[in-house]
């Protein structure tokens, strides 16, 4: 069950399939311009929340972490892209902001992983999810919005997650 924070919320995931599902609901409210910040460890279920997320975006295309390629690119049916950048070995923002991150949004909704090491490149309205390992197969997840819009995303999110 969640727990509801002023603005954002915690849950505690008990499945890689039901992290997989919160995603794809999330993904479904994405818009072009939206930023999703993922923090957490290796191994805190990121690339578990994108997959989920990319399937409710309308993309089917297959989901890995962009670790080594530092962005992909997954498709909707509309033309509509979901840039999925992993921030993890960029060493500055001055890095991040060479991947044209005003085209992103543009064209689409962008995901962070480890968005700490670039966050002067990033808008500051976001909506940050916080995952961390728990278990073998439970993991926290605290979903924090920066601005009116991530707000907006992240009532949707409630509303569509848990019915709240």
């Amino acid at each position: 069950m969640p727990t509801y924070t002023a603005s954002g919320l915690d849950f505690i995931s008990r499945a890689a399939d039901q992290t997989r599902r919160l995603g794809f609901r999330l993904g479904s409210l994405l818009v072009p311009g939206d930023v999703l910040a993922l923090s957490g460890d290796l191994g805190a279920g990121k690339t578990t929340l994108v997959q989920g997320i990319a399937q409710g975006w309308g993309s089917t295309d297959n989901v890995s972490s962009p670790t080594f390629v530092l962005v992909n690119i997954y498709r909707r049916p509309d033309g509509s892209l979901l840039h999925h950048m992993d921030a993890y070995r960029m060493e500055s923002a001055l890095e991040a902001e060479d991947l044209d991150i005003d085209e992103m949004l543009s064209s689409g909704a962008l995901i962070v992983e480890w968005p700490e090491r670039i966050q002067a490149a990033l808008p500051q309205e976001c909506l940050h999810v916080d995952l961390a390992w728990v278990a073998d197969e439970q993991r926290s997840m605290k979903f924090t919005p920066i601005g009116e819009r991530a707000e907006e995303l992240a009532r949707e999110f409630k509303k569509l997650a848990f019915g709240g």
